[in-house]
C-alpha cells in the first residue's frame, strides 16, 4: 500500500457506508450480497446480554466474550451459563485465551480514550494491565509462537496499524504492520501469514516475515461489507463477520469470491446505527464436528452448523 493512501480510502469507505445505512430501516437492506446459506442452521447459545463485540473458545466447550458498551469480559460455559468476571471496562474488544490466561483489549473505537491490553488470570481472578495508550485497539490474535497481534482503528493521532506484543518478555512493536485502520484479524492456514481487514472494506493477506507487504484478496468493490473479525479454515476458506448486512461472509481466499451464509444479525431498532451487526466469528467443536460461533451487536451468541460437505477444520492447528 502506498504511503498516505489510508486516510483517503478510509474517508471514501465511511461516506459510502453512511449513505447506505444512515436512516435506513433495520429491516430494509440494500446491496444484498450473494447468499450460500442452504443447509446452514442457526441456534442461540446465549441472548440478551448487551452488545457483544468479540469471543474466543475457553477450550472446554465454553467461550469468553466482551460486551462493548456494557464494559465487561464475560464467560459462557458449556451449559450456556453466563457470568461476568471482569466489569467496568472501557469499550472492550478483542479477546484471546492462552492456557489459563485471557488477553483482552479496551478502548475500541475511532476516537475513544486511549486503550489497553490486559490479562485476566482464570485461576485467581487477577487482572493485569500490560499496555496503555493504545490507539483504538480492536482485533486480537494469538500467534503460534505465543506473540499477540492486535489491530487499531483509532484516529487520535497517526494511525498505528497492526501492533505486536510478546507476553514472555514484554517486547512491544507499536507498528508491526502499517495497515491503517485495521479491524479483524486471523491466522492463515499456511501458518506463515495472516488475514486482516480494514475500514476501506478490503481483506488482505500479510506475511509474518514481511509485515510491510499487504496483498488484497477480497472486498470492495466486488463485495460490499463493513467487515469485522474473522477466522479461517484449513482449506483457506475465510469466515468474516459483517456490519453492513449483519452477515457472516464465506470468502474463497484464492479467488476473492464471497457469499453470505447468514444475514440480518442486526441490533433491533427503528433505524440503523452502525456498527450494529455481526462482530466476530470463531470455529469450535460441536460434538464430534465443527461449528461457527458468532457474536453480534444484538446481544446474541449463535452456533452456525454447516451442511454436509463443508469442512470447518480451523486453520490454526492449536484449535483442532
Amino acid at each position: 500500500m502506498r504511503k498516505g493512501m489510508g486516510s483517503k480510502r478510509f474517508g471514501v469507505a465511511v461516506v459510502a457506508a453512511t449513505a447506505v445505512l444512515c436512516g435506513t430501516p433495520t429491516a430494509g437492506a440494500v446491496f444484498e450480497p450473494a447468499t450460500c446459506s442452504d443447509g446452514w442452521t442457526s441456534e442461540t447459545v446465549v441472548e440478551g446480554v448487551g452488545n457483544l463485540e468479540n469471543l474466543d473458545s475457553d477450550g472446554a466447550g465454553g467461550f469468553y466474550v466482551t460486551g462493548l458498551l456494557d464494559g465487561y469480559l464475560a464467560h459462557v460455559d458449556a451449559d450456556g451459563q453466563f457470568h461476568k468476571p471482569v466489569t467496568g471496562l472501557d469499550h472492550p474488544a478483542g479477546v484471546r485465551v492462552s492456557g489459563r490466561s485471557v488477553y483482552f483489549l479496551t478502548g475500541d473505537g475511532l476516537a475513544e480514550a486511549p486503550g489497553t491490553l490486559q490479562r485476566y488470570d482464570i485461576d485467581t481472578g487477577a487482572v493485569e494491565v500490560l499496555l496503555t495508550g493504545l490507539n483504538g485497539p480492536n482485533g486480537l490474535l494469538l500467534l503460534p509462537d505465543g506473540d499477540l497481534l492486535f489491530t487499531t482503528i483509532g484516529v487520535r493521532g497517526t494511525p498505528t496499524g497492526i501492533s505486536r506484543y510478546r507476553p514472555s518478555t514484554g517486547e512491544y512493536t507499536e507498528t508491526w504492520s502499517a495497515l491503517p485502520l485495521s479491524n479483524g484479524i486471523a491466522l492463515a492456514p499456511d501458518g506463515r501469514s495472516i488475514f486482516a481487514d480494514d475500514l476501506t472494506m478490503r481483506i488482505y493477506r500479510i506475511p509474518l516475515d514481511a509485515p510491510g507487504e499487504h496483498t488484497v484478496i477480497a472486498g470492495a468493490p466486488r463485495t460490499l461489507g463493513m467487515f469485522d473479525d474473522m477466522e479461517a479454515t484449513s482449506d483457506g476458506t475465510l469466515f468474516v463477520a459483517d456490519h453492513l448486512h449483519g452477515a457472516v461472509f464465506q470468502v474463497d481466499t484464492a479467488t476473492g469470491a464471497a457469499c453470505a451464509i447468514i444475514s440480518g444479525l442486526i441490533k433491533p431498532g427503528p433505524t440503523r446505527n452502525p456498527p450494529d451487526g455481526a462482530t466476530s466469528v470463531r470455529i469450535d467443536r460441536d460434538g464430534t464436528g465443527w461449528a461457527l460461533y458468532v457474536t453480534s451487536m444484538d446481544g446474541t451468541l449463535r452456533r452456525l452448523t454447516p451442511p454436509a460437505g463443508i469442512d470447518l477444520t480451523p486453520a490454526d492447528e492449536r484449535r483442532r
